[in-house]
Order: C-alpha cells, then sequence, then structure tokens
C-alpha cells in the first residue's frame, strides 16, 4: 500500500469516474513520492485493463492544497464528500455506487481490496493478495464527535447548494442507474472552462487572519527558496533551503530548514 510505504496517513477519499479527492496527513515528507506511485499504479493497471494507449491522467500538476485551519479541514472533507453531488451525478452522496467515505465513517472506516488481475503481478510480493486501508482522523482542536458532525453540516450545505443550482438550470441527476451504465470509453463533448487558480493552501471561510498569515507564510518560502536555489546554482553545495522544499532534498541531496 503506498500509504504504508510513504507514511500518508489518509482521512477521506472519494474516487469519481475519472479523478478522485483524498483528504491526508503527510506524515514523513514523502506526499510526491506517494502520488506518484499511486497515479502510477493506477495509470498502468487502467491502460491494461481498457487496452488504452497514450495518458490516463491530464497533463496539469496534481492540485495539492495545504490545509491550515480546522475549518479548512472540515470544508474540505465536505467538499471530498460531496463531489458526486456537486458534478450532478447523484442527488446525495450516500447514493454514490464508488467509493465515497461517508461523515459517520470518518475514522471508522477501514476498506479490504483484493489485487487486482490487470498488471499487478499475481506471483510478486510486492502485491499482496489482499490490501488494506484504514481511516485515521485528522488532528483539530474539537473532539471526534464534533468533527463528524461538523462535516456532515457541510456535506449537507454543499448539497443543498448543488440542488439549488441543478434546479436553476433545470438539470436533473443523472441518477445511479445511468452512471453505472455510463462507459468507460465515453468522452466528454462539452467544453469546461480551464481553472483560472490552482491554490496551494486553504483556510475555510470567514477565516481572513489565517488567509493573511497563509500569504505571507507562502511569500516568504517562495523568496527564500528564490534566493536558495540560485545560491545552488553558483555551486554553494552548503546553502540551505526553506522547510517545506522537497525536489531538491530527495533529488539533489541539498540540506534543507526543519520543519
Amino acid at each position: 500500500m503506498a500509504s504504508e510505504q510513504f507514511g500518508v496517513a489518509v482521512h477521506c477519499t472519494t474516487v469519481m469516474s475519472n479523478h478522485h479527492h483524498l483528504v491526508v496527513t503527510d506524515t514523513r515528507g514523502e506526499l510526491p513520492n506517494f502520488l506518484r506511485e499511486l497515479h502510477r499504479n493506477i495509470a498502468l493497471g487502467v491502460k491494461v485493463l481498457r487496452k488504452w494507449e497514450g495518458n490516463v491522467w491530464d497533463g496539469d500538476k496534481t492540485s495539492v492544497v495545504a490545509l491550515r485551519t480546522d475549518q479548512a479541514v472540515v470544508e474540505k472533507i465536505g467538499y471530498c464528500i460531496a463531489n458526486p453531488v456537486t458534478a450532478g451525478a447523484v442527488p446525495r452522496a450516500r447514493l454514490w455506487p464508488g467509493i465515497c467515505v461517508q461523515p459517520q465513517q470518518l475514522g471508522r472506516w477501514t476498506w479490504t481490496g483484493k489485487r487486482p488481475d490487470a498488471y499487478f503481478d499475481q506471483l510478486n510480493p510486492q502485491w499482496p493478495e489482499v490490501a488494506t486501508l484504514k481511516l485515521t482522523l485528522p488532528s483539530v482542536a474539537f473532539t471526534d464527535a464534533l468533527l463528524r458532525e461538523n462535516v456532515a453540516s457541510e456535506v449537507a450545505h454543499l448539497e443543498a447548494e448543488a440542488h439549488r443550482i441543478m434546479e436553476s438550470k433545470g438539470w436533473n441527476f443523472l441518477g445511479i442507474a445511468k452512471v453505472l451504465a455510463a462507459s468507460p470509453y465515453d468522452r466528454a463533448t462539452s467544453w469546461e472552462p480551464i481553472r483560472s487558480r490552482n491554490p496551494t493552501f486553504a483556510v475555510g471561510r470567514d477565516q481572513r487572519e489565517a488567509f493573511i498569515e497563509g500569504a505571507i507564510a507562502l511569500r516568504d518560502f517562495r523568496r527564500s527558496y528564490r534566493a536558495a536555489l540560485a545560491a545552488w546554482r553558483a555551486a554553494m553545495r552548503d546553502v540551505l533551503f526553506p522547510a517545506g522544499t522537497w525536489f531538491m532534498r530527495w533529488g539533489h541531496g541539498a540540506s534543507v530548514a526543519p520543519s
């Protein structure tokens, strides 16, 4: 399991037809390695299973958002869970026929899956016959019960907003039957606007001070990183990169300040 291999604690996940959402804690600073391995194995397995050529994932960088407040954690877990509804697939998140962790399952849910027949070598001990993923709870300042309650309220809010939008446009939810009947070989024909922003952190609603702190921290990191990189390119190998630097540490053995 990639989560065990790279020390990534999984709190919530929803797997949609062509993408997935995760809320995790990177306990060892190896999230890029985790994402690389996860997405690589999914892509190769899908290519073999579906007999596809070319890319499975799009060419954009994986969206990784640091959650700087408890409010952000609640909102992003709610967003993860409500995604099948906000996407117009099903009217309630609990009806999604794929993997979609529900609020009451946070920190309680354990998923066990058998090794797929496609791509994964049945004789290679690297791929066990059965793998288990146990959800853990994120570190927040309130109780487990209150976390689940707050997430449930956020999901209800997002579902209500999705219903309002669908009704205003005269649209209907696709429904379970049509979701299950959809062909994996079909492609969308409508145009989707390109994202104008790819945020790197979130603080949640009504968290202005936390947002300012996050923006200042990001600005300072980028300034320090650029200075350290310039020194590295000038052959100063003892330069110290700011905390949070990943590739220079893993790829080149550069020194990085402790978190």
